[in-house]
């Protein structure tokens, strides 16, 4: 087989064998088929689609092109949860401690943020002392101890993809759902769990702005987790505004710790509690699934959770203090205020653009090498169906560097609607896709 003919098969809207996409995925990982053909056949996904064993058979190749994680030893049923990425979105922080109370073993592999949504582990890395790196043994040894431990990716892990979305991201093919959901599950298949947990964020501030596309999107990685032999589950979330009232790193850690002590928002608690109970379920500790809210619900008020997330930070050498108002995470140095500029309610709160500006502020990163600076970000003090008025402050950045102001604060104003009326709030969970 040669690349050229791979390349004008699947041009041409037929199906590609296992073997000819194993041929295709071997090319990219030793660097045998260059980016010129690469792109042209990633092209033609673009245009002609895959089906379902396509889809699976991509993710299950670029799965083996690199490293796996053996969580074998782990004992008991081990669930990862992921979230293909929002802003403000820290349900990670919550839900998996919540889980791990409950008896459910989670081995966590996360990265970190790029662009306007945050990643997990520049949350745990605002944590001081917080180890996100932990050779083999010593992970296994925690989550066996804990039953959680959330470390960064390393290693050789799915080599193929990061080359093949690199040339995604450069031809203008990154909009792919069979490419989109290959990319995310050879990573997880990879990470070695038995069931997985996906939160799939739709809205202005993720990724999928549509529910259709999510939903799409959602079902093809739900296959993938099912032809792979695991447990899947995946969650329609809403991202039109920031989950929670912080979107920032050491903010968005603060919020957590708010939230597993019962004093979080009602968006924050409620959807992480649904994950975490998806988790519980998957994971066998509960008979059903409402069974596993229950359980789910009495692990974050009894205060366990809370305790669990505080073993997980002592664990891999962090250090908070829970007394204190700000846990002695780290704070920015200076606060300005967004105000309204009439009275109303808020309609609408574009959360790409509460995300890009505490990314302006230094929260996030516009390249993989930028360095980003944990204590800033916004601070919402109103949400959509609040009443405000005018002069009213609607937000809080957190900032250290003033030349970053100004911009923020533009895009901060523009984010939010204010009207006459309040208008319907968006659903917090749309639509569950479970595998059979």
């Amino acid at each position: 087989m040669n690349y050229q003919d791979l390349i004008m098969k699947k041009r041409d809207g037929s199906k590609l064998s296992e073997a000819e996409i194993n041929v295709v995925v071997k090319g990219i990982s030793d660097g045998s088929m260059p980016d010129y053909q690469i792109s042209a056949w990633a092209m033609a996904v673009y245009f002609q689609g895959m089906d379902s064993d396509e889809t699976t058979w991509l993710a299950l190749a670029m799965a083996r092109s690199g490293d796996s994680m053996d969580l074998s030893p782990v004992k008991g049923i081990t669930v990862d949860k992921h979230s293909t990425g929002g802003v403000g979105d820290k349900t990670t922080l919550v839900a998996i401690p919540v889980a791990a109370a409950a008896g459910v073993p989670v081995a966590k592999m996360s990265g970190r943020g790029l662009g306007h949504t945050g990643g997990t582990i520049d949350k745990f890395e605002s944590i001081p002392g917080f180890r996100v790196e932990k050779g083999y043994e010593e992970f296994i040894e925690q989550v066996n101890c804990l039953h959680a431990a959330v470390i960064s990716q390393s290693g050789n892990l799915v080599p193929a993809d990061k080359r093949l979305y690199a040339i995604r991201d450069l031809t203008a093919t990154v909009e792919s759902i069979p490419l989109i959901a290959s990319s995310i599950m050879s990573k997880k298949l990879a990470s070695g769990a038995a069931a997985i947990v996906l939160d799939v964020k739709v809205g202005q501030g993720a990724f999928m702005k549509e529910v259709g596309s999510a939903r799409a999107l959602a079902e093809a990685m739900v296959a993938i987790g099912q032809g792979a032999g695991r447990k899947m589950v995946a969650v329609l979330t809403d991202m039109e505004q920031p989950l929670g009232n912080m979107v920032g790193n050491a903010l968005e850690v603060r919020e957590a710790m708010d939230t597993l002590q019962g004093r979080g928002p009602q968006d924050l608690t409620e959807i992480s509690v649904y994950l975490a109970a998806e988790m519980i379920f998957l994971g066998q500790k509960a008979d059903s699934l409402e069974a596993a809210r229950r359980l789910a619900r009495d692990t974050l008020s009894s205060g366990k959770a809370a305790d669990k997330l505080g073993q997980i930070i002592a664990w891999q050498g962090g250090s908070w203090d829970e007394k204190s108002p700000g846990f002695g995470l780290p704070e920015a140095g200076f606060k300005q205020a967004v105000c309204a500029d009439r009275s109303g309610f808020i309609q609408r709160i574009d959360a790409f653009a509460v995300g890009r500006a505490a990314m302006h502020l230094g929260a996030g990163r516009e390249s993989l090498n930028d360095v980003i600076d944990h204590a800033v970000g916004v601070e919402l003090l109103k949400k959509c169906g609040d009443k405000a008025e005018a002069g009213e402050p609607l937000a809080i950045m957190h900032y250290n560097r003033p030349e970053r102001m100004t911009a923020a604060q533009e895009l901060l104003a523009r984010a939010y609607r204010i009207g006459s009326q309040a208008l319907p709030l968006t659903p917090l969970i749309f639509d569950v896709i479970r595998g059979e």
